[in-house]
């Protein structure tokens, strides 16, 4: 059953509203008014049921998971900042102070599950919509980057441990007698393991390697000897996954980083102090003057950056209900010049342009530019470096709430601003009158301005 959000507008005879006793000016408060939460209320309410105990309220939900992509929480730290600070449970529709955790850091787990993919894109398109005619572009700058995802760096030894691990787990749980764990050995196989590229520990390194595959091996054997036939379908899938990790080679394809996260990728940028990097590929698209994030989409694998393009463009025109006219990319999308009705632009030699084509593109690809440092605060400050939600359904719901975020502060910074301007106009016109004047006597004094 839906929860209802309390009436903000409803006093109470012993206790203020929060609108009583914060600064109605807040940029958090402002987005609150501004946010159409009807809308997701009208959205998100087939998804509930008719019957059961009341659920908690759809706008705290929504809100509590937008609060905690912009100021960059876990789902278990938001709680204890939102029970202390009073804009926090304003903007997700508290009407009086509250002294409690507002609900379970796991609701929050089923609640992105509840709404899914779709909904976060909601989320998204309603953080580019608040911002109306300044997301409106015909031109769009499009770019791809990593999303890591929240592994450990991937290495043989470390899957072999994590099977062999995981074997003596499923042995404990269906109560099988194993002949041997081999918990003492691999502790001594793994310090032998260790400094492989050392000439004189190359092959002792390289040895005991080798008996980490055997043993891992040997335990999936042994398990499908002896589990029950109901157990061994319901494990099944799980050993076959680690036979093709005992059995994948350095230069194979589709390759398994993570037994946990199987869906993980090795993604090469080109970065130097990174070469490679664990995770899925992203496609962000922003306007090309105002620098709001427009799209953003999660791929699965590694697709070549132009593969992405199509996929972006689409998702663009559905949230925008706009068709952009220009998409400015870098060399790395080579191999296309027009999708539908998008001319695909990225920079070539200019040999065949007039000088004011040239003059045009250069324009255009400075401003290009601006995407890198964009996708630089979605990664140090909005949680999109690093992926802590899981599955496939996790790395598409961080990218939209990232993008989302952002195009939400940038709102806020828009109107802290405006506020700071508004407050201090008088000054600024003051102190602007008084250089005028000083400089007018100093220019005066030397001959320069006659009086």
């Amino acid at each position: 059953m839906i929860g209802k959000s309390p009436n903000q507008n409803q006093k109470n005879l012993f206790q203020p509203l929060l609108k009583d006793f914060i600064n109605l000016d807040h940029e958090l408060v402002l987005l609150s008014d501004k946010m159409d939460w009807d809308y997701f209320e009208k959205e998100f309410s087939p998804l509930y049921s008719g019957t059961g105990t009341p659920a908690k309220p759809i706008r705290l939900m929504a809100g509590l998971l937008i609060l905690k992509q912009i100021f960059d929480y876990g789902d278990e730290t938001l709680m204890p900042e939102w029970v202390s600070n009073p804009y926090f449970q304003y903007f997700c529709g508290e009407a009086h102070f509250q002294w409690q955790f507002p609900c379970d850091p796991s609701d929050l787990v089923h609640f992105r599950k509840r709404i899914g993919e779709k909904g976060i894109e909601k989320i998204f398109a309603q953080s580019i919509g608040i911002h109306g005619k300044d997301a409106m572009s015909g031109e769009i700058v499009i770019d791809s980057t990593v999303q890591e995802k929240n592994i450990t760096y991937p290495t043989d030894n470390k899957l072999r441990i994590k099977i062999i691990e995981r074997c003596n787990k499923i042995a404990k749980q269906q109560a099988i007698v194993q002949r041997r764990s081999y918990k003492r050995a691999m502790k001594k196989l793994l310090i032998a393991a260790r400094f492989s590229t050392h000439p004189k520990r190359k092959g002792k390194a390289r040895k005991a390697s080798k008996q980490l595959k055997t043993i891992a091996a040997r335990l999936i054997r042994e398990l499908e000897r002896k589990l029950s036939g109901n157990a061994l379908a319901f494990y099944q899938q799980d050993l076959e996954m680690f036979k093709k990790v005992l059995a994948q080679k350095r230069e194979d394809k589709n390759k398994i980083y993570s037994l946990h996260e199987t869906q993980v990728s090795c993604i090469a940028k080109g970065k130097v102090h990174k070469p490679y990097e664990f995770g899925s590929k992203v496609s962000i698209a922003t306007t090309k003057n105002t620098n709001i994030i427009v799209a953003a989409l999660d791929f699965a694998g590694n697709p070549h950056d132009n593969q992405t393009l199509e996929a972006t463009l689409e998702q663009y025109e559905r949230l925008n209900r706009n068709k952009a006219a220009v998409a400015i990319t870098d060399r790395g999308y080579r191999g296309k010049k027009k999708i539908g009705e998008t001319q695909i632009v990225l920079p070539d030699n200019g040999s065949n342009k007039t000088n004011y084509e040239k003059t045009k593109a250069r324009k255009r690809f400075k401003r290009r530019a601006a995407i890198e440092p964009i996708i630089g605060h979605l990664k140090k400050q909005y949680r999109m470096g690093r992926n802590y939600l899981s599955g496939k359904l996790g790395d598409k719901i961080n990218v939209m709430m990232a993008a989302a975020a952002f195009n939400f502060k940038s709102w806020m910074n828009k109107q802290r601003l405006k506020l700071f301007l508004a407050l201090n106009i008088f000054a600024i016109l003051f102190f602007l009158r008084h250089l005028f004047l000083t400089n007018r006597i100093f220019y005066s004094e030397i001959g320069v301005v006659k009086d």
